[in-house]
């Protein structure tokens, strides 16, 4: 309890140097969702960070206005880009500049060079990822299993899921994300606890 206290803390004074609100209250609740997470509290906290820089990194460059759609998910070190980037070009610029964000252990780019997706398909894919995440809730013959440590995001209907899961958990996940009315496809970026890396 005194080493999540002191990372809480750590956390608190970096961002009053910093001026930025909104780190402490996410380091507040990656700090709190650790308790679930197979990733130290420190992990937890630093890829909430990494998807700040990220973002922060992709919106600073002129190619990426208001005609992409950067969909942002991290994970012990991997970065997940779904969304729309309208072309190509846009797709390997986004890559680059993420790949040289420090902190960043892999790249999964999944943009699609199209143009931005509509009000209404982002209002869609945000309840798949609320559906997904619900469903995953009943999971219930894998002993341990947490839906938690399963992170999910959805673009143009299509569920990417990212954590830190065993074989069984991935199936069991991806069969449950499948049974969601309105997704067409899953899509996996998980690491395996009982697979050599």
């Amino acid at each position: 309890m005194n080493s999540l206290i002191r990372i809480l803390a750590a956390v608190l004074v970096v961002s009053m140097l910093s001026g930025c609100a909104a780190l402490v209250v996410g380091g507040a609740a990656a700090t709190g969702m650790a308790v679930h997470d197979r990733r130290s509290v420190g992990t937890v906290v630093d890829d909430r960070m990494l998807r700040v820089r990220v973002s922060d990194a992709l919106h600073r460059h002129d190619s990426f206005g208001t005609d992409t759609r950067l969909r942002i998910l991290t994970y012990n070190g991997w970065v997940l880009l779904a969304g729309e980037a309208y072309d190509e070009t846009r797709i390997e610029l986004a890559e680059e500049i993420v790949s040289d964000v420090d902190g960043v252990r892999r790249v999964i780019n999944e943009l699609a060079p199209m143009e931005r997706a509509s009000v209404g398909q982002t209002s869609t894919d945000r309840w798949i990822s609320s559906k997904v995440n619900t469903s995953l809730t009943r999971i219930r013959d894998i002993d341990g299993f947490d839906p938690t440590r399963v992170k999910v995001i959805t673009a143009r209907n299509i569920v990417y899921l990212m954590g830190l899961v065993s074989s069984d958990e991935a199936e069991a996940a991806v069969e449950q994300a499948r049974t969601v009315r309105g997704v067409e496809r899953v899509i996996t970026a998980f690491e395996y606890l009982d697979q050599p890396a």
